[in-house]
């Protein structure tokens, strides 16, 4: 993507992390919310594979580093506050962790709306 600095002014509070939503380049579903640190902007910015942080594991990680269902970014927006991102992206496979292309799979009434692409137990074990 390119050398890793930030180029707009990013708000990252004072937990130093924001809300990322990655959403797919091609249909435009948006496929996951994630938090991001400084430091998982820079890894993306430098890689082009989306990179988040874990608030339950206090780490930054690379999405399908796991699972091999990585993320190629093909373009970060910046909400109007500085304090949100849009990771706009190629996706391997699914996005969700329980097998789903989409985490916004289900309505708030329970019904299944996304489409299950992979066997969680083969990929996590």
């Amino acid at each position: 993507m390119d050398d890793g600095s930030l180029d707009t002014e990013l708000d990252f509070g004072d937990d130093e992390l924001i809300p990322a939503v990655a959403q797919d380049v091609e249909t435009d579903e948006i496929l996951m919310l994630a938090y991001v640190s400084p430091q998982a902007v820079a890894a993306t910015k430098e890689t082009g594979l989306a990179h988040y942080y874990s608030r339950s594991r206090d780490e930054l990680w690379k999405k399908g580093g796991t699972s091999g269902h990585i993320q190629r970014v093909q373009e970060i927006r910046v909400d109007c506050d500085g304090d949100g991102l849009l990771y706009r992206v190629e996706q391997e496979s699914g996005a969700c962790h329980t097998g789903y292309r989409s985490c916004f799979s289900r309505t708030i009434d329970g019904e299944t709306v996304g489409e299950k692409v992979y066997d969680p137990d083969e990929v996590y074990g």
